[in-house]
């Protein structure tokens, strides 16, 4: 199936969560919010989140600065 993850279009497997996404990506130690659909999502319910079709992702990281 097909989602957007931060703005690129991705194939992924069907019925896949969040945490499944984000390990994929190597980029779950990083991520510290994610929006599916521009509603945030808990980091609790990460691996209880499927993903549907066409879902539009948005993984966020933290950065420090002044």
């Amino acid at each position: 199936m097909k989602i957007k993850i931060n703005g690129i279009e991705k194939e992924v497997k069907e019925n896949i969560t969040i945490k499944e996404l984000l390990e994929e990506l190597k980029i779950l130690e990083k991520t510290m919010a994610v929006a599916v659909n521009m509603k945030i999502v808990k980091k609790d319910n990460w691996d209880k989140y499927h993903l549907k079709e066409n879902d539009k992702v948005e993984a966020l990281n933290f950065v420090g600065g002044g």
